[in-house]
């Protein structure tokens, strides 16, 4: 573990005599990807200084318990003592910390957001996740582009798509696939029953260009005009685009851009991240019961999470969590949630490595 931790700290320090070069302060790209690689590396770095201060005080306490001076040993031993469970902790952050992360992590994500059964009920309920999901992430101090959508008639969302953009995106949003069922009293309803209804999340890590080298002779472009609630023309040029990759049939369209180019830049965006998302689920399926734990399959149809209304519950049927603060969540406090989940897949990372 120490030749691994010396070497990222060489590299941390290489990175940051790169960063003061001026070539690559010219080159955008190259700095950019430079600083997202030393941020990663930052938690580490710090982390191992922590930890070889204390193994070198606690080196030197030692050769102060050969000292001839009752007092000094005593001092000493004291401080052993206090370092000691220092060690142990810094030990198990380092472990943690050295665990493999996941290569799509720290990148921006493309979030598809569709109301599934329950009809109008459905697309609020799909309103309301991005609502939450958009306030989360100006906590976050994200940004949020949305790319498409499709405007319900009594309110919310059929169906959108949202870019978001930030730092360690899609490693707090990558647990938000899948189905997410809602139980409350619908607005329309005037008797005071309980509906039960369930929006689909879809959350894609954004493909670079040098990942997904997209040949535009597999790709057919139609226009069409745009939509709005209800499926109404709203008006009455092509400027709405759908792109579809010819040998998957994967489909990706915009409509909300202010002119077709820019809905067309937007449908390639999407047609990227959902190339490359198929690609990332066929990896993952091959790897078949490894991949399996806590936090689930990641089966866009699995049931993940239950927002209980009359109860303020949320329950997150993939690792057993229930946290009675529904109201807080929906106003975008979902951190305890996130956090619960990093911490059942670290659980299972470090189980897998024991």
């Amino acid at each position: 573990m120490i030749d691994r931790l010396i070497q990222i700290k060489e590299r941390y320090e290489k990175i940051s005599q790169l960063l003061m070069d001026a070539d690559v302060v010219k080159d955008m790209a190259r700095l950019k990807d430079l600083s997202k690689e030393q941020r990663s590396l930052e938690p580490v770095v710090l982390a191992y200084a922590a930890f070889d201060k204390v193994v070198k005080d606690l080196q030197s306490n030692k050769e102060l318990l050969k000292d001839a001076d009752l007092e000094i040993r005593e001092l000493a031993q004291a401080e052993i003592e206090a370092l000691e469970p220092q060690k142990t902790a810094l030990e198990e952050q380092l472990e943690r910390l050295l665990i493999p992360k996941d290569p799509n992590d720290e990148k921006d994500v493309i979030m598809e957001i569709r109301g599934a059964a329950g009809g109008d009920e459905a697309n609020i309920f799909a309103g309301d996740l991005y609502r939450m999901y958009a306030k989360y992430g100006e906590q976050m101090g994200w940004s949020f582009q949305l790319l498409d959508s499709e405007e319900s008639t009594n309110g919310g969302f059929s169906r959108l798509e949202v870019m978001i953009s930030g730092d360690y995106v899609y490693s707090n949003l990558k647990y938000e696939s899948g189905a997410h069922r809602v139980q409350r009293v619908p607005a329309t309803e005037s008797q005071g029953r309980i509906h039960t209804s369930t929006a689909t999340v879809l959350v894609m890590p954004e493909a670079e260009e040098i990942e997904i080298d997209l040949d535009m002779n597999e790709v057919r472009i139609d226009t069409f005009t745009s939509s709005g609630p209800g499926g109404q023309s709203v008006n009455t040029t092509k400027s709405a685009v759908r792109a579809t990759h010819v040998p998957t049939g994967i489909i990706a369209s915009c409509q909300d851009g202010k002119s077709q180019h820019e809905n067309k830049a937007s449908a390639l965006k999407i047609l990227r991240a959902r190339i490359f998302d198929a690609m990332l689920q066929e990896r993952l399926a091959k790897e078949g019961a490894e991949r399996k734990s806590k936090i689930g399959t990641g089966d866009r149809s699995e049931k993940i999470r239950t927002y209980n209304y009359p109860q303020n519950r949320v329950t997150d049927h993939r690792i057993g969590f229930t946290i009675q603060q529904l109201d807080r969540i929906m106003e975008g406090r979902l951190l305890p949630v996130i956090e619960a989940l990093q911490a059942a897949e670290l659980a299972e990372q470090m189980k897998a490595k024991a």
